[in-house]
Order: structure tokens, then sequence, then C-alpha cells
């Protein structure tokens, strides 16, 4: 191995759960399998909101939501925010002052205003990037409504239902999974990606006049599945025999216990039997299945180019999926395990202590900057929130690391208020539009019963609250406001200062 600084190759999918690449999960991924035992392996990794956009932008800067500015989607039509705050800095700039090669084949959907090539990437293909024309926003415009009416007539009639729809009268119906040779234009994004690393290798082999030939580069290549709809090439549905697929133990949870909101989202999903949600599963494992082959792809451009040895590669995702906890699917607010929990595998060969290590302390996506940063020597021109992995990594462990997780979200553009922190025993999350949660992990690993309440989990709750708002305190949360109509949490920010 050269003595230069690592590359770097990030591999991000869109919405894939982190139970998808461990052991012994229904998700067939032999490409992460070879991966996993040549890697360490972060099985505790959470995103800080279950949305692309704050996830991304999480990713990218090291910071928190209230530090980066980034809270729902930037590129509908009612976004609140647009792009990062002012002043924000992206890891990469700090990588491309320091000499690296930056390139970009793929999903950005951090800022609606600028794209990678505004941060220091050369772009190959982007996706989700940045849209100036104001008219160019997701979603579909009151035109668009009004052409919907004129072919809905006689839509939303539920005995008229195909097999994976839900029917949403004056929406649209909706698909839940289908068949789809190139789902999202995944492959095109990757066939970028491999023009990208074959560039750096011929750039290599015959440099520019004055240029150096050993420059560290990064690749970044970010797909959109799995993310819903599930529609898959056939032959990754093949793969599974369909009586094999189980629905998950918190299926039957009908959420009595929990926000409003939660069962008006199962609402929805509802319409599907019992038998479609196994289908769904089916699609979404099957997906998987597809971005592990893509995966694969990669990593053998990578050996053609013979950089795999000086670099580190990540596979990773922005944010995971319910795939029917609960009755429901896709990511929102309802703050359960399966959208925050997130892959995170890091290959480093020869810097690896233990090869196919797994690590169970919590972990975020934010810490991943911090470690690129340090492993090229680089210092960041800002504090950031996320830490090193550095030392999970080359096996010595970090003096001190954070016994909690947090989450940080504003909701959908339409809804919702939340936090939420939890440890290895206890989950607790506030809510601004309902009543909270309490949920006791170790005895409740699927949080079906919320014990929020109960008189006698009371010091739990304040307990877990003070922490909530020490962490919002620290990190310039401005969720605090004392007005009557709206400080409904059950222990205030003064908590923050207390000693409990």
């Amino acid at each position: 191995m050269s003595a230069r600084k690592p590359n770097i190759l990030v591999f991000m999918t869109d919405q894939q759960r982190g139970a998808t690449v461990l052991p012994d999960n229904p998700a067939k991924t032999p490409v992460i399998d070879r991966f996993r035992s040549d890697a360490v392996t972060f099985t505790n990794a959470y995103c800080p909101s279950p949305h692309c956009c704050p996830s991304r932008a999480t990713f990218f800067t090291g910071l928190y939501p209230t530090e980066h500015g980034v809270w729902h989607n930037v590129s509908v039509q009612n976004a609140i925010t647009r792009g990062l705050t002012p002043g924000v800095r992206l890891w990469s700039e700090d990588l491309a002052d320091a000499g690296y090669d930056l390139h970009w084949s793929g999903k950005w959907h951090v800022s609606f205003e600028e794209g990678p090539s505004d941060r220091g990437w050369r772009e190959w293909s982007v996706t989700a990037g940045p849209q100036r024309d104001a008219r160019s926003f997701m979603g579909t415009s009151w035109d668009g409504y009004r052409e919907l009416a004129g072919q809905e007539s006689g839509a939303g009639d539920p005995a008229a239902r195909g097999d994976g729809q839900i029917i949403r009268p004056g929406y649209g119906t909706y698909t839940h999974y289908g068949v789809n040779e190139n789902p999202f234009r995944d492959q095109d994004q990757v066939d970028a990606a491999i023009r990208a690393l074959e560039s750096i290798g011929a750039d290599r082999a015959a440099p520019a006049a004055g240029e150096s030939t050993d420059a560290p580069w990064m690749l970044y290549v970010g797909t959109l599945g799995p993310h819903d709809p599930y529609v898959v090439p056939q032959r990754f549905l093949d793969l599974y025999d369909p009586d094999d697929i189980e629905l998950p133990r918190s299926f039957t949870d009908r959420m009595a216990d929990k926000p409003a909101l939660y069962r008006k989202t199962r609402d929805r999903f509802d319409q599907l039997t019992p038998e479609e949600h196994r289908k769904a599963l089916h699609h979404y494992y099957a997906f998987c299945s597809y971005e592990d082959y893509l995966f694969g792809q990669v990593l053998d451009a990578l050996d053609r180019s013979g950089e795999a040895d000086d670099t580190i590669v990540v596979y990773c995702s922005d944010h995971g999926d319910y795939t029917a906890d609960h009755g429901l699917w896709c990511k929102g607010l309802p703050c359960f395990r399966g959208a925050y929990h997130v892959p995170a595998i890091v290959r480093w060969p020869g810097r690896i202590a233990d090869p196919g290590r797994s690590v169970d302390a919590p972990v975020s996506l934010a810490d991943f900057g911090p470690t690129f940063l340090a492993a090229a020597h680089v210092d960041p021109a800002r504090p950031m929130t996320g830490m090193s992995l550095l030392p999970f990594l080359t096996g010595d462990a970090p003096a001190s690391w954070r016994t909690e997780m947090y989450t940080q979200t504003n909701g959908n553009e339409l809804y919702g208020i939340q936090r939420a922190v939890w440890n290895e025993s206890w989950k607790y999350v506030y809510n601004g539009f309902d009543y909270e949660e309490l949920y006791d992990l170790q005895s409740d690993p699927d949080e079906t019963v919320n014990l929020f309440g109960r008189t006698e989990h009371d010091s739990v709750v304040r307990e877990m609250s003070a922490k909530l708002w020490r962490f919002a305190h620290d990190h310039g949360d401005t969720c605090i406001n004392p007005y009557v109509m709206v400080a409904l949490a059950p222990y205030g920010p003064a908590e923050a200062f207390s000693d409990v």
C-alpha cells in the first residue's frame, strides 16, 4: 500500500434498512456478504432524520439539521427550506482544498439551488440535482391536478383496485411494487461511475503536462433504490421463494397507544391485503439484491483500475424503510427504528484491524465526514457534530463514545415537529403534534407498547427529557417556544440545566 492519502469511494443507496446488510437477514446480498468479510460493519448506524435531504445534508456536513439548516425535501413546491444555511461548508470542500480529485455520479438532494460542482465535485451524472428554475419542482402542480380530475372519472372505487395499488381519490392511484429492468435509472448512475473510474485510470496512465499522477481521488455513487415504489428487474424477484417471505412481528400493532398521525398513515397501507404486504416485502428484498449487484459492478471496476488497495470503500444509505413494521411502509414521521437504522460498512485494505468485525456502538451519518478527513490527515475548517470512526477501524477503542442517539425532524412539509433520544434501555419521543412515546427497548425491541403516561415511568421520561433538551441546547435547536399553545412537552427546556 502506498504512502499517499487514501482514495475514498462511497456507494450510497436510498431508503435501505440497516438490517438488510447484516448476517442472517432475508435479503440476498452476496456481494455485500463478501465485502463485509474484509471490512468493519457498524450494526447500529442511524440517520438523524427519516428523509433524504436532511440526512444527506448531515452526511456531507457532519452536522445535524439544526446546524446545517436542511429540514425537508428541498425540491417540492411547498418546501420550507431550499438548501444549506449560508456559511455551512461541506467536507468535500476540505478534501478538494487538500488536493483530492472529486467525482460525482448519482443522487444529490442536498440543495435546490446548488449542486455537487458548487462544492468541489466533477459531475458525471446528477439526479435530484439543483433546479434553479423555480418551476422545476417535484410533485404535482395545480395544472396536473386539473388534468388528473379529468382522468379520474369513476376512479377511486376500492372494488377496482389492482394488485399492490392504493386508491387515493383526488391524488391518483399509487402502485406500491412492480417490475422494471432499470429502476430509477440506477444502472445509468453506476455506468457513469465506472466511466469516472476509467477516466481516473487513464489520467494515471497519461497525465496532462505538469499534473501529478498520484493525487488522491474520491468517487461518490448515489443510487435511488431500494426507494419506493419497489419496481425491480424480474431476475432479482426470481432469487426468492415467495413462500419464505414473512411479515414482521410488529405488523399486527394497530398503534392504538401511539400518535393519531401514525394510525392515519397506516390507514393508507391497510388497503393492501397481508398477501400484498408480503409481495411488497418480496420486491423490497429483491431491490436490495439489485443494489448489491450494482455495488458489485463498481467494486469490479475499482479492481480493474488497480486502485483498490489504496481506497477506502463505504457502503451506506441515507435512511431506512418501515417495510411493514406496524403496518407501515416507506419512511416518515413514525419514529420507529426501521426508518432510522441504516447500513454502514467500511473497507480499508491494510488498515482494518481484524477484518470481518462488527461494531455495535451507536454511530451516525454525521460521523463519516470526520472519518474521511481524519483518514486524509485534513483538519476540518469548522467543528462537526460527528466523530471520527477511525479508532473503530484500526482496533483502538475510542477513549469515549456516545451512549445515546438523537433525532431531529420537523416532519414533511405538511406536518410534524418531533425529537427523540434513545440508548440501549429506553427510547423517548417528544411529539409536538400529539402525546409522547416511551419504549422499553430491552423488553420491547419492536416498539409495540407505548409506556408514556404510566406514572411508574415518569422518572424515566424526565431523565430522557433532560438528555434530549441538553442535546438541543448544545446543537442550536430552537424548538423551545414557551407560548402556552405550543409548549406542550411533559418536561420543558429548563430540564437541560437540571441535575436529573
